[in-house]
């Protein structure tokens, strides 16, 4: 029998929406424009109960420390709309496994920072691309990642986890598999890496079929295999423009890409994934892709 959805409109456009008793955790990627409190307006007006955020510029190494009014009014709002969990983006510019001193330590800095705005704000989660071989070997490249998180991890205790994401299997990559995400997870002590988010663009491009039932089992077999399904704490959802295995991270409209309308609603409604929240990190040409998208996924869980 099909799970009863049961939506509840609770003004000013937003809707929440209700599956068996659960509320089922879907969210964007929103702007901090105007600050950060306006990262959970805009969630809140697109009817979203989780969502992530970038802390600054993800294309600069500046970070602006947040003041304490920012960050009370951003816990107060976060309560009152009922937002959780929260996750930061790290910054596009990190790249822990890189071979140059500097890159390296102002990589592993920003790591650091990320963590510490996370604790401030009560984000529960920081997710993370470890970076590139940068035409190196790619074992090696890990085994520097897997230092500077070392180095990090030894730096500090904090609330918020660290979340290892997929990537798409990119010249240089070096976690688009999920056995070299383990690989990083099992070296890094203590508590630091909290789990994995799953990426569906990334995963399609570097070669997980996720879209059709064989190559989504491959994925589900190797993450209980490695890591362990407790583990997986995110979904990044996006289609992919690129073809199966291409290694190509460029994201598209769910339904509008290589994965499909069909693709997304075998991997939406398989059992594995009934209680990890979802962040759509789809394209933002419109004022109205993220309700479009959205309005997408809500269609192929409830039916």
């Amino acid at each position: 029998m099909l799970p009863v959805y049961r939506f509840r409109f609770l003004g000013g456009g937003a809707v929440s929406w209700k599956c068996m008793n659960r509320f089922r955790k879907i969210g964007v990627h929103t702007s901090i424009a105007g600050g950060l409190p306006m990262s959970l307006e805009r969630a809140h007006e697109l009817g979203c109960n989780t969502m992530q955020i970038f802390s600054h510029n993800p294309r600069g190494w500046a970070m602006k420390r947040k003041g304490p009014d920012e960050i009370e009014a951003f816990v107060k709002s976060r309560k009152k709309y009922d937002i959780s969990p929260v996750y930061i983006h790290t910054s596009y510019l990190i790249n822990l496994a890189s071979a140059n001193e500097t890159l390296s330590a102002k990589s592993l800095d920003m790591v650091l920072q990320e963590m510490d705005i996370a604790d401030s704000i009560g984000a529960e989660y920081v997710v993370l691309h470890t970076g590139s071989a940068s035409g190196e070997d790619a074992g090696i490249a890990r085994k520097r990642a897997i230092a500077c998180l070392t180095a990090v991890a030894k730096r500090g205790e904090w609330k918020a986890g660290l979340l290892l994401e997929n990537t798409a299997g990119e010249r240089g990559d070096i976690t688009s598999r999920v056995e070299e995400i383990a690989e990083i997870m099992a070296q890094v002590p203590g508590k630091l890496i909290s789990g994995i988010c799953i990426d569906t663009c990334h995963a399609f491009s570097a070669g997980y079929d996720i879209g059709k039932d064989e190559g989504l089992q491959l994925l589900l077999d190797e993450i209980l295999k490695y890591i362990g399904k407790e583990k997986i704490r995110l979904l990044h959802l996006n289609d992919a423009k690129g073809g199966l295995g291409r290694g190509l991270d460029r994201h598209e409209h769910i339904g509008h890409g290589a994965i499909g309308i069909g693709g997304f609603k075998n991997f939406l409604n398989h059992h594995l994934f009934s209680n990890i929240p979802m962040i759509l990190e789809t394209p933002k040409k419109s004022p109205d892709d993220d309700v479009k998208n959205l309005a997408t996924v809500r269609k192929l869980i409830a039916h």
